[in-house]
């Protein structure tokens, strides 16, 4: 085990000797004319460079794996049988400058997800009662102030309790922007202060961090092998055996020794083994950088053969900033009626809800607060509440169906005023009569319609949009993005039948939301997609998770997805057209053990350049986004 650590610490430079003895013994042969001096030091840089192959064997042997080293050690023990020492020593030398090149250059595509792990933040400054002190980030708690100025690195997920400042936000969305930021706004691990300081009161820390779960989730993906990875992985096993055994074959036919240990040296399938692993971490890589987070190579092959893509529409398609824009009062009591409504909203994070409670502080004033005794939330319809002995039911059209709560004449025509102007309506009822009408508006996310359009022309066939909004509402919403096909009223569940019902049906679909209720879809899509914005659930159970939350992201990841299969179909093809050509030309003569063994590490460097590509990948789309430059958007919690 030590000798096998020393010799792979020290591999560049044996590397570089046995390139130094290689030089010298051919200046001894052609330059000196000193035949024995050039077999002699060839021979010793054979066995320098050997040494490390046939140990790699050796481990792998042990292990019931038969790998390309053991080849190139068969390989060096019959050039030696024949006398081939310049053979040898070349073959050895390229196949350890080949290992060389090839982790150099892997590692660039390795450089995006070691910037994420560079980023996160070590110490803190902790806000005690006796002052500041620096602390090793593990050390914060929950609840625990942390101080961040001008420079220094938000260390914990948190909401700001004082200061203000501008945050660059990069290392979570992927978007290099500064965002401004100050008492109750949400803060993330990883972000920088630009400009100013920040009191924050730690909500996650440690491995619970946004920012770790990124990391997290970006290095577990790197192992998660996609479909072709698989395959080549069973393929290699019976491979190299049977490349020995066509040796054996080879000779025994022939009786050509050399020929059988050239053919050993030519059927290294070095480019077919890393061609799809290195396709995949460069494509994966490429998310990372632009706050997409793909979570494996399985994920990437499903995702680029999706035609079906399901929509949510609030928080998804739409920003989720709701706001009051139509309101009817059916009784007298109009300011004890809103702060029943903002109370029983209170229990809800629902944007909706959000919209409620806003319009109605604006409008109520000082209220006393009604005292809540029971609540029920049901999820999709709205919430039950008993207040001083009254029965308050506050929720959609479907909540007050299922209550046989009946509306007026009057109070249809107004429901149906504000649906077909496109606004979100929710209705409250005490006792079973009907008081309140809210119409709530929300905007679509900017680029959305331009964005499913891109989708299409990258093959997306089918857009479906499944809310639990009113049919009126949605289908103003479905009309303006020009979606295919869209079901309102449904509860979660019924999503997830829709979800299942595609499916079925021979698509592959793919669901994006953002929030608790679109789970289950997005569990049970062939792809879940989740909004970084959304729920910590949704995001689990998530396949792709767009940070920026915004449609061009999901542009950028469909386009990154059907490019990363497509460049790892092409490795696959240059692998097995090198290993056609250099049986060709064994059979025509032009190729020969050191020349193969050159070709083959070039075929090898070739898959990962053109893996490399990937790093800087963007979609047509992508050029048409206007340049990111700093804003001074406010975002709240």
């Amino acid at each position: 085990m030590k000798i096998q650590q020393f010799l792979t610490k020290h591999t560049n430079q044996i590397t570089l000797a046995t390139g130094i003895l290689i030089v010298l013994g051919y200046l001894s042969q052609y330059l000196f004319h000193y035949t024995l001096g050039y077999q002699v030091i060839l021979a010793v840089a054979s066995v320098i460079a050997v040494i490390p192959i046939a140990i790699r064997a050796w481990s792998a042997l042990i292990n019931k794996v038969f790998s390309i080293e053991l080849l190139v050690s068969i390989a060096v023990i019959g050039a030696f049988i024949i006398g081939e020492f310049n053979e040898s020593a070349i073959v050895t030398f390229l196949f350890l400058f080949g290992s060389y090149l090839e982790s150099k250059t892997l590692q660039k595509t390795r450089n995006a997800i070691k910037g994420l792990t560079d980023l996160s933040p070590t110490t803190a400054t902790l806000v005690t009662t006796d002052g500041t002190s620096k602390v090793a980030v593990d050390d914060v708690d929950e609840g625990d102030v942390v101080l961040v100025k001008t420079g220094g690195q938000v260390p914990v997920d948190g909401v700001v309790v004082a200061g203000s400042g501008y945050l660059n936000e990069a290392s979570i969305t992927g978007e290099s922007r500064q965002i401004s930021k100050t008492t109750t706004d949400q803060v993330f691990s990883g972000t920088i202060v630009e400009n100013g300081y920040l009191k924050i009161k730690a909500t996650q820390v440690g491995d619970d961090t946004t920012f770790a779960k990124i990391i997290e989730l970006v290095e577990e993906a790197q192992d998660t092998k996609s479909k072709a990875e698989k395959f080549i992985d069973r393929f290699a096993q019976y491979y190299t055996p049977a490349v020995l055994i066509l040796a054996a074959l080879v000779f025994v036919v022939s009786r050509d020794f050399r020929l059988a240990i050239t053919v050993l040296v030519l059927g290294c399938p070095g480019a077919l083994v890393i061609g799809a692993p290195v396709s995949n971490v460069a494509g994966i890589g490429n998310g990372a950088k632009r706050g997409i987070l793909i979570k494996g190579g399985e994920v990437i092959d499903t995702f680029a053969k999706v035609d079906t893509l399901v929509l949510d529409k609030t928080g998804t398609l739409t920003q989720g900033n709701t706001a009051v824009t139509s309101f009817k009062a059916y009784t007298t009591q109009l300011e004890t009626a809103l702060n029943l409504a903002a109370t029983i909203e209170g229990t809800s994070d629902h944007p909706l809800g959000k919209a409620i409670i806003a319009y109605a502080n604006k409008q109520a004033g000082a209220v006393v607060t009604p005292t809540l005794t029971d609540t029920e939330t049901v999820k999709g319809q709205g919430i039950c509440a008993a207040v001083n002995d009254q029965q308050v039911v506050i929720g959609n059209q479907k909540m007050l169906t299922a209550h046989h709560i009946s509306l007026t004449t009057k109070q249809t025509h107004d429901l149906n005023t504000m649906q077909q102007a496109g606004q979100s309506t929710v209705i409250m009822a005490v006792d079973e009569q009907v008081h309140l009408i809210f119409g709530i508006a929300d905007t679509i996310r900017p680029q959305v319609k331009a964005s499913l359009a891109a989708l299409k022309t990258q093959g997306i066939k089918h857009l479906v949009m499944l809310t639990g909004d009113n049919e009126l509402t949605a289908a103003a919403v479905a009309r303006e993005l020009a979606i295919d096909e869209v079901h309102a009223n449904l509860l979660p569940e019924e999503k997830v039948t829709y979800v299942n019902q595609l499916k079925a049906a021979g698509n592959t679909v793919a669901f994006i939301g953002d929030g608790i209720n679109d789970s289950p879809s997005i569990a049970n899509a062939d792809i879940g997609i989740a909004m970084g914005s959304g729920t910590d659930v949704a995001i689990d159970t998530s396949d792709v998770v767009l940070m920026q939350s915004s449609f061009p992201a999901l542009v950028h990841a469909h386009g990154l997805a059907k490019k990363t299969v497509l460049n790892t179909r092409e490795n696959i093809f240059i692998a097995i057209a090198t290993v056609a050509f250099l049986l060709i030309g064994l059979v025509f003569g032009y190729i020969y053990m050191a020349s193969g063994m050159f070709v083959h590490e070039a075929s090898i460097l070739v898959v990962i350049f053109n893996a490399m590509r990937l790093i800087n990948f963007q979609t047509k789309f992508d050029h048409t986004q206007p340049t990111s430059v700093p804003t001074t958007t406010t975002t709240t919690a």
